[in-house]
């Protein structure tokens, strides 16, 4: 558990305090980067200009750094990729659904910052071109009629 800062000590005072008990117990001993000087920044650096290099030198998906707007904007481009992926009209249908669904739940909310327009999703549209992109059944051939099995002679018996 954080240990808390004694009463009547100053926090300048207190932190001081601790980084020297760090340093004598060796906490920062064998350090990344121990020795050399920190980079340097060209420019000052915001909040998001850190946070979206970082993403980028981590690899991250930036898109959950988006305001919930731009999200769904790009989630929309993205939603005809998304639906001719799906195996069923049903899955497809339920997919678009959902988008629209969620653009409802953004557009109830209030807005903070500028107004972003999402649009709703058309779903008798995405569906038409998910079936445009399924291959074209072939024609049901119906079945040939059962082929006569031929009885074994039997003897009259008289």
């Amino acid at each position: 558990m954080t240990e808390r800062k004694p009463p009547g000590m100053s926090f300048e005072t207190w932190i001081d305090a601790q980084i020297t008990r760090a340093r004598e117990q060796g906490a920062f001993d064998d350090l990344d980067g121990a020795g050399r000087p920190l980079p340097r920044r060209e420019r000052e650096e915001t909040s998001y200009d850190w946070a979206l290099s970082w993403a980028r030198r981590e690899n991250a998906d930036v898109a959950g750094m988006l305001p919930t707007g731009l999200a769904l904007r790009k989630e929309r481009e993205e939603l005809p990729g998304l639906v001719d992926r799906q195996t069923s009209e049903a899955a497809a249908r339920a997919v678009v659904d959902a988008h629209n669904a969620r653009v409802d739940q953004f557009y109830r909310r209030p807005q903070e910052g500028p107004f972003v327009p999402v649009g709703m999703a058309d779903v008798e549209e995405m569906v038409a071109g998910w079936r445009r992109t399924r291959p074209a059944s072939a024609p049901a051939v119906p079945p040939s009629p059962p082929a006569r099995r031929r009885r074994w002679p039997r003897r009259r018996r008289g």
